[in-house]
């Protein structure tokens, strides 16, 4: 008979959060565009502005847009850009 009692279980990684995924794409040089953000976390466009009105904002990152040839970008202030 097979029994499970000796059997160690294995570390299993974790992937990064979604919210961990949206931080690395906006502390890039440049920062991330909506659609990189949408593609990246699976979210629709009105939960990626949520997360970073609300989440993000709270959590003190200090979170800036900008347009660079029609398209937006947004982006966190790092330590090393201020």
């Amino acid at each position: 008979m097979l029994t499970f009692q000796n059997i160690e279980p294995q570390p299993v990684a974790k992937a990064p959060s979604k919210q961990a995924q949206l931080i690395a794409l906006l502390e890039q040089e440049g920062g991330a565009t909506m659609k990189a953000m949408t593609l990246a976390t699976g979210w629709q466009p009105h939960s990626v502005r949520g997360a970073i009105a609300g989440v993000l904002r709270k959590k003190g990152y200090q979170v800036q847009s900008h347009k660079h040839e029609g398209t937006r970008y947004w982006s966190i202030q790092t330590e090393e850009g201020q």
